[in-house]
């Protein structure tokens, strides 16, 4: 009997130990998992499940959400930070009703041409929603790619061509299995296979992982320069966004002068979220 497969391995894993989320669970649509995936860039899970659950209830559908206003999308949107992104959502919901009847469409070339939809976005929800063969590829997945199979401790701050390319090759040919192991790929850099401090001991492919044969110790500093937050637009932003979310009418200008004392910098950051 020949050896289990990668991707037979990390996916046995999966099966066993993956966390319970909702939009997991059988039967959830490709809306809803749509709406996961673009809540969790830049936000964790934790923070995204009671966010995700409200906007589901509030807005079922796409066609919910394209009629309503990009300012309840964006009240609605809370603290998950970086609000363009409830916009581009409610813009993608838009476009799904007018150009695929509010239903989430299933091919890719469809899905990427979707506001908002990028080479991720796209691939993980006609994997994770329609069981289709597609690399998809985030930073977990680069790092747990690179590391097994590769011998690389780090795989780099962006995702190159070259990734998709790896990790298709370690995918099943059957569809349904090959949807299953790009899940089990991320849980695995998600929860064992982190950064800074790998799980190696409770790995299932640790034996036969190429990081683990060179002996190469996991990078100590961030492959990225993280981004500064206190004093920038970001922050500016999300004061006067508070202000405006928890209002039910009107703001006076006097309010929104008393969250940031630059008056420079202020108004840089109020103009910005007009243009949102």
């Amino acid at each position: 009997m020949s050896e289990p497969t990668f991707a037979t391995q990390v996916s046995r894993w999966y099966e066993r130990n993956a966390r319970d989320l909702p939009w997991r669970k059988p039967g959830i649509g490709a809306w809803a998992i749509l709406v996961s995936e673009v809540m969790l860039q830049q936000t964790p899970v934790v923070r995204v499940v009671p966010a995700w659950e409200a906007w589901l209830a509030r807005w079922p559908d796409p066609r919910a959400l394209a009629e309503d206003t990009p300012a309840e999308a964006i009240r609605m949107w809370g603290r998950l930070g970086y609000p363009r992104r409830a916009v581009r959502l409610r813009e993608c919901a838009v476009a799904v009703v007018e150009r695929h009847g509010g239903v989430v469409p299933d091919r890719l070339d469809h899905l990427l041409a979707l506001p908002g939809v990028g080479t991720y976005t796209a691939r993980a929800v006609a994997a994770f929603a329609y069981g289709q063969r597609h690399p998809v590829v985030d930073t977990n997945v680069r790092r747990v790619v690179c590391r097994a199979i590769a011998g690389e401790p780090d795989a780099g701050p962006t995702t190159r061509p070259a990734d998709l390319v790896a990790t298709e090759e370690l995918l099943p040919i059957e569809p349904a299995a090959a949807a299953l192991a790009s899940a089990a790929f991320m849980e695995l850099g998600a929860v064992v296979c982190t950064a800074r401090a790998p799980r190696c001991a409770i790995c299932p492919v640790e034996s036969s992982c190429a990081w683990r044969a060179s002996g190469q110790a996991a990078p100590t500093g961030p492959t990225r320069r993280p981004q500064r937050y206190a004093g920038t637009d970001r922050q500016v932003r999300g004061l006067l966004l508070a202000v405006l979310r928890e209002s039910t009418g009107p703001v006076p200008h006097q309010r929104l002068d008393q969250v940031w004392h630059d008056d420079v910098q202020r108004a840089r950051a109020l103009a910005g979220l007009v243009t949102d």
